[in-house]
């Protein structure tokens, strides 16, 4: 169902970003534009979305050997959940908050930041981290990307 939510945002998305480009230039050109700008935005935040999301956060990847509770916590709960392993990373903010991202289970990630590291104890993070990851599974950050995505176009 998740897909084809997305595929609705991103038809529904792109038919207001040719529409604009076609109110500001006009004519075919502005078509043509607005076409080329919601394939590119499009195509973008389809292979990009996790990348973009870990760079604005400035989060860094962790390994087994970095961060080992937390690394086997992420795989522990996909193993259960037969997901893939994400990428993990940790943001290096005190602000408490934990965020997926991805197009599909095999390329997402999950990040978490030092704050909420810190004052969430062993059992809450791990129900936090379970959360972000049934995003993973239902596909929402995909749709999230790409409707920021996009919306950052437009605007």
């Amino acid at each position: 169902m998740n897909q084809f939510k997305t595929v609705a945002l991103l038809g529904l998305l792109s038919a207001l970003l040719i529409t604009i480009s076609y109110w500001i230039v006009g004519g075919t050109t502005g078509i043509v534009m607005g076409i080329v700008l919601a394939a590119v935005t499009n195509l973008g935040s389809w292979y990009f979305c996790d990348k973009i999301a870990i760079a604005a956060y400035g989060a860094q990847p962790v390994s087994p050997r970095a961060a080992p509770g937390l690394y086997q916590m992420v795989e522990r709960l996909c193993d259960r959940a037969n997901l893939p392993m994400p990428a993990v990373y940790i943001v290096p903010t005190r602000a408490a908050n934990a965020f997926a991202t991805g197009r599909d289970p095999e390329h997402a990630a999950v990040a978490v930041t030092e704050g909420i590291m810190q004052i969430l104890p062993e059992d809450e993070l791990e129900a936090v981290i379970a959360h972000e990851l049934s995003h993973i599974y239902n596909r929402d950050t995909l749709t999230q990307a790409v409707a920021a995505t996009i919306a950052g176009a437009i605007s």
